[in-house]
This record gives C-alpha cells, sequence and structure tokens, in this order.
C-alpha cells in the first residue's frame, strides 16, 4: 500500500525547512536500503516501528527466551553460539512518500503562481499535510522575522489555501455538468448537485454528505478537498513544550478538531536531521520529547487514514506491511504479491508479544501460541505472519 502525504500551504510557512529534514532523512535511509526512490521533490522516508529490530535480533539469535522452560518467559540475551544465525537478517521498514507541493497562492485554481501544475500534484497523495505557521510572538525566538510573510494569521493562511482547494474542485464539477448532457445513473446526478451546491457554499468535499454510491461516482474526480488532512502547526522551539495547550488553541481557532493537528518545530527537525540517532535521542529527551515532529507526524497519518502494519520475520528479511484496519488475511496476503490472493490457503498467525516472548516461531508454536487462520481473518496491528501459499 501506498502511503503519500502531500504537504502543502503558503509561501514561507516552513514547508521547505520541513521537506530538507524529510530529504536528510531519506538519504540516510537510502543509504540502508537501496530500493527507496530519490525524486527531486519526494521523500521517501521510512515508518519509526522499533518492533522490526526486536523481530531481527530474534532471527538472528541475539536475543532468545527462556519460555520453553519452566520460568517466567522472560527474554535473555546471549551470544550467537554454532548453529544459530550470526547476522541479523536486513530490515525493511514501511516507508511513507512525502511530495513537496510548492507554496500556493491566491487564485492557484486559475493559475496564479504556477497553480495548476501545484494542484495536480495534490491529486496524487493520499492525504493533505497542511502547513501552518503558528510562531508564538511571545517566545521572543526572533524566528518570525527571519522570513518574508506572505499571509496574514493562521486562521486566514488555512482558510486561503483551502479555499483554493475547493475552487479547483468547483471548477471540475461544473466541468463534468457542462459535459454529461445526461447521467446513468441518478445517484450520479445527485452527487453533481450536492458537490456543486456544497462547494459553492464553502463546505470541502470530504465534508458533503453522500450516499455511498454517490461517494464511489465523486471519487472518480479525485476532488482536492475530499482528501483526508492533517494540520502541521510549525512552531517556535520555544513553544514546543506547550504543544497541548497549542492544539487546544489551534483546534478553536482553526475550527477543527485537536485530532487532526500535530505540532512541531521545522527548525528543530533540520537540526535534528543533522545529528546522528543517539544525538537526536539526547537532543529530543533534552526538550522533553519521546520522538521527533515527523515521526509523530507519520503517526498522524497512520492514524488518519486508518491503516496498521503487519510483521514478517525469517532469515532473509524482517519487514513491516501497510495495510488498512479491517483488511483480511488474503488482503494482506496480496501486500506481499499478487498472486499470493489467488494461492492462498491459510495464514499462521502469532502476536508480536508471544513471538518475542518465546523467542521465535518455533517455541511459540510449542507453546501453542501461534494459530491458522482462513481468508476471512481480519488481521491485526503487530501480528507476525506466514503465509502458506498454494502452487
Amino acid at each position: 500500500m501506498n502511503l503519500s502525504v502531500g504537504i502543502v500551504g503558503l509561501p514561507n510557512v516552513g514547508k521547505s525547512t520541513l521537506f530538507n529534514a524529510l530529504l536528510k532523512k531519506q538519504i540516510a535511509f537510502v543509504a540502508n536500503y537501496p530500493f527507496a526512490t530519490i525524486e527531486p521533490n519526494v521523500g521517501v522516508v521510512p515508518v519509526p516501528d522499533e518492533r522490526l529490530e526486536k523481530l531481527a535480533e530474534i532471527v538472528a539469535g541475539i536475543s532468545t527466551s527462556e519460555g520453553n522452560s519452566s520460568t517466567s518467559g522472560r527474554t535473555v540475551w546471549c551470544i550467537p553460539s554454532l548453529g544459530m544465525t550470526k547476522k541479523k537478517p536486513p530490515i525493511v521498514p514501511a516507508t511513507v512518500k512525502f511530495v513537496d507541493i510548492a507554496g500556493l497562492v491566491k487564485g492557484a485554481n486559475e493559475g496564479a503562481g504556477l497553480g495548476n501544475k501545484f494542484l495536480s500534484h495534490i491529486r496524487e497523495v493520499s492525504i493533505i499535510a497542511h502547513v501552518v505557521r503558528a510562531f508564538d510572538p511571545s517566545t521572543g525566538s526572533g524566528q518570525e522575522t527571519e522570513i518574508i510573510k506572505v499571509g496574514t494569521n493562521p486562521k486566514e493562511d488555512y482558510q486561503t489555501i483551502n479555499t483554493e482547494l475547493m475552487l479547483a474542485d468547483l471548477a471540475t464539477i461544473q466541468n463534468a455538468q457542462s459535459k454529461v448532457k445526461r447521467f446513468q445513473k441518478p445517484s450520479e446526478k445527485d452527487a453533481i448537485e450536492k458537490l456543486f451546491k456544497g462547494l459553492n457554499s464553502g463546505k470541502p468535499a470530504r465534508e458533503i454528505d453522500l450516499t455511498d454510491e454517490e461517494k464511489e461516482y465523486a471519487d472518480t474526480f479525485f476532488l482536492l478537498s475530499s482528501k483526508p488532512e492533517i494540520i502541521v502547526l510549525n512552531v517556535s522551539e520555544q513553544a514546543l513544550k506547550n504543544a497541548e495547550q497549542i492544539t487546544q488553541n489551534y483546534a478553536d481557532t482553526l475550527g477543527v478538531s485537536q485530532d487532526k493537528i500535530v505540532v512541531i518545530s521545522a527548525k528543530i527537525e533540520a537540526e535534528l536531521a543533522e545529528l546522528s540517532e543517539e544525538e537526536q535521542i539526547q537532543y529530543l529527551e533534552g526538550l522533553g520529547l519521546k520522538e521527533s515532529g515527523l515521526e509523530r507526524l507519520i503517526r498522524k497519518a497512520y492514524e488518519t487514514l486508518g491503516l496498521i502494519s503487519f510483521l514478517t520475520a525469517g532469515e532473509k528479511e524482517v519487514r513491516a506491511w501497510t495495510i488498512g484496519k479491517g483488511a483480511n488475511a488474503v488482503e494482506a496476503a496480496g501486500e506481499i504479491h499478487t498472486d499470493f490472493t489467488k494461492k492462498f490457503i491459510k495464514a499462521e498467525v502469532v502476536s508480536f508479544a508471544d513471538f518475542v516472548k518465546y523467542g521465535g516461531w518455533k517455541v511459540a508454536r510449542e507453546k501453542g501460541k501461534t494459530r491458522f487462520e482462513g481468508k476471512n481473518y481480519v488481521v491485526r496491528d503487530g501480528d507476525v505472519v506466514e503465509f502458506k501459499i498454494g502452487t
């Protein structure tokens, strides 16, 4: 499953700083995982998942378990002996593609600032990350004076971008009305009328009430304002410690749910990108943070789109695979290879916790912690799965 996030916003709100931090993260990623592709305005970065390292250690025999003895099953460490896999298998995390969409300006839907080109990029992404400048003048950081401000205030800046997206969608719907003289189904006509009325009244397509059949037809237009969105509040370093209060304040100001907001400091993300992994941890601890803003943004994208990861663990590789919540075993198998959907027999499943507790497949099987599931099994986040595929 391809997760792609489009970074949008007015010029000079911190998008480039954020994206450059992503590119540095990508370069480090590509150094270890050469399958990731670099493009000028695309950054492919790994999804943070600490479980993968643990699985790799277990597969390699670096970490084993006392679960096959009379003890409580706690994990212990050992030096691999002969017969054990001495080298950890490659770790292949799930990835997110970030698309840097150049700053939109008022009139972009009419082509202002190469608007049509940039709007077309948004059609290709799964979710929009709307960067809004939210520097707190009371911090005295000076960051506010270092850039040329294009917008006016966060609320108007946010509304400006949303208006451009809705106007572009309205033009798409009007174009459809002029070309289609007779709709094949009543639901198609109803969908167009509802979308035209809603967009014309300033309501984004995602908030327009459509039936399932109407929505299926509306999806064929790839409307920009129908995409899920995350609001990224770009704050100063000093303000970051007040992220919870800032989230509450701006949720009220922008008229959105707090669940849609991620507070980050693009400046800090750029500084983190220059540090080693160990230095990053120390830097974040000094700020009282457990993870970077980019990691929180990725997690929020997963949460918003309803995505989870299942895991595979073998000597060839340890890997995370992205699927939607509610996906069944056959759909999960299809993420590995499309042929698996046709040749699926069953899936052997064990929870991540049990896989770790019992030190891998062998003892987990002996303890009865693995189970075979059929096609309709709903895969859970963190399931370690081995698919049985026919010839």
